[in-house]
């Protein structure tokens, strides 16, 4: 188990970083995203099911809500963005502008 929990926290803080170094695209991020929330799913999952928290077995299911929830809104900002400007490069947009 030790193993398996290293390797998705790896994964987190691949994706952490990820979402460091590529945030200038906005595709590239929403991506980086959705990696950090599939990692705190299953470490969250596997914690709980090791621990046998039997009051908090809804927790997994929540957080895949809140991401569905964030995948959503980020997916209709990028394409408010990509038909407003044409591209999703985050540095090039004045978003102070009305």
């Amino acid at each position: 188990m030790p193993s398996i929990s290293t390797n998705i926290i790896l994964a987190f803080i691949t994706a952490l970083l990820g979402m460091l170094i590529f945030r200038s695209h906005l595709m590239s991020s929403l991506l980086c995203l959705e990696g950090m929330m599939l990692s705190m799913f299953i470490l969250s999952t596997l914690t709980i099911l090791n621990l046998h928290f039997t009051a908090s077995f809804m927790m997994p299911i929540l957080l895949l809500v809140f991401a569905a929830c964030e995948a959503a809104v980020g997916l209709a900002l990028l394409v408010t963005v990509s038909n407003t400007y044409g591209l999703d490069y985050i540095q090039n947009l004045n978003l102070l502008q009305c």
